[in-house]
């Protein structure tokens, strides 16, 4: 009796063990090499050409409703969509990941605008001084003061009307 225990034990353990492989795909791709996955096949992927879906019995594993999906997805260029269980904490992690994205984004995108605030604060400064007539000097790379030109002052302002026009919006 005790063999017989063990014996219909190991059996359940090992139908156990396997079921999480018979919710795969299977699928011939372009080249002719079998694929197995979890997710469906790309759209791309003739019906005759699935050999195994998830939930199906048998070798060609055709059903009815997801092979009634498949040729309707691969016409509208989408996926097709498979059920999810909802287990909520991984639903929190995930929404937790999106808001903590979403936060970087939001700081990243303030952190840029506050560059451009600055850049054209410090244009329309410079554009102010070129535009007043005031003589301009910089310093060279020897360290000595030069003044600009009518050419260099004009290259200048140039730029600094560039840098107004990119960042003053």
């Amino acid at each position: 009796m005790r063999r017989w225990t063990l014996v219909v034990f190991a059996a359940l353990v090992g139908t156990t063990l396997a079921l999480p492989a018979a919710a795969q795909w299977k699928w011939r791709d372009q080249g002719g090499h079998i694929q197995y996955s979890d997710t469906p096949p790309p759209p791309g992927v003739a019906d005759k050409d699935i050999l195994q879906r998830p939930g199906s019995s048998g070798p060609a594993g055709r059903t009815a409703p997801l092979a009634a999906s498949a040729p309707a997805s691969a016409a509208s260029g989408g996926l097709v969509p498979t059920p999810r269980l909802a287990d909520p904490e991984l639903e929190a992690k995930r929404k937790k990941a999106e808001q903590d994205d979403a936060d970087k984004k939001k700081a990243e995108d303030a952190k840029v605008a506050a560059v451009k605030a600055d850049n054209c604060a410090r244009a329309r400064a410079q554009m102010r001084t070129f535009d007043s007539g005031v003589r301009v000097a910089r310093t060279n790379d020897k360290g000595e003061r030069e003044f600009l030109d009518d050419k260099a002052r004009a290259q200048e302002a140039n730029r600094a009307r560039e840098v107004v026009n990119s960042d003053c919006k």
